[in-house]
């Protein structure tokens, strides 16, 4: 994401707007808060791609020019709505701590509260958040995260090296949700109806198959069955999350 046209993201910039004050207003009455505010409605409703500073100051009945007075552009306007999306993750820092079931529990629960805000603003997916988490939710988030993980003989690296695997996790099948939606969207079909219109075909054709690609057929058939669907985005979740916890439970094992 870029700024004004012809301006480079400029990291300070987006530093201090993000630990700045944000309910300043300005001699039109806007803050930086309200500008927030009205481009995750445009986003939510429409898509990250309505997200520009004349949509959102339309949306605020002001001019275009007042939106720079307060944020400087597109790509600090991204940073700041991302920082705002974590602060919905966690009623307090300790939340993932309190959760029953030791470290896992957490873990889950963590995983489950990423989930759902993914689900609930999919732009999040189209925004490059490599350099961008560095604001005071966003901090918040990690730091809320990290904890559980900690005291059980993992190193700094490791315990940072779980997280992100939980994450990317949650993150890639959150994704795949996403765009199976928009498949379903475009097609004006639900799963349901798409697996009673297209198994007896892939039936015929498997069967045909089935002695050249017996796996292929006899596994294929058995997940669509049990999904009747392409995917089945809360069994990826559950199972894949489950898989890696149990990965890190042998490795904390190893330390006890």
């Amino acid at each position: 994401m870029t700024g004004k046209k012809g301006s480079a993201p400029d990291p300070a910039r987006s530093l201090a707007l993000l630990w700045g004050p944000q309910t300043r207003p300005g001699r039109s009455g806007v803050t930086v808060r309200s500008i927030v505010t009205a481009a995750l409605e445009l986003a939510d409703t429409e898509g990250l791609d309505a997200v520009s500073m004349r949509a959102v100051a339309e949306r605020l009945k002001v001019g275009t020019m007042t939106l720079y007075t307060h944020v400087p552009g597109r790509s600090e306007l991204t940073d700041l709505m991302l920082d705002s999306i974590y602060g919905e993750l966690y009623a307090d820092v300790a939340e993932p701590s309190r959760q029953p079931g030791g470290w896992r529990g957490a873990m889950e629960f963590v995983a489950r509260r990423n989930w759902e805000v993914m689900d609930a603003h999919p732009w999040m997916h189209e925004l490059n958040v490599g350099r961008t988490g560095f604001g005071p939710n966003s901090t918040l988030r990690y730091e809320a995260e990290l904890r559980p993980l900690d005291g059980l003989g993992l190193t700094d690296v490791e315990m940072d090296s779980a997280l992100a695997l939980v994450l990317s996790h949650v993150e890639f099948v959150a994704r795949q949700a996403a765009a199976h939606r928009r498949t379903q969207q475009e097609s004006g079909q639900t799963d349901e109806e798409w697996w009673v219109s297209t198994a007896p075909l892939l039936e015929r054709v498997m069967a045909g198959s089935a002695e050249a690609f017996p796996l292929a057929a006899r596994v294929g058939t058995s997940a669509g069955q049990e999904h009747r669907a392409l995917l089945a985005p809360d069994h990826a979740l559950a199972f894949g999350l489950a898989r890696i916890l149990d990965g890190l439970a042998l490795l904390i094992d190893s330390r006890a």
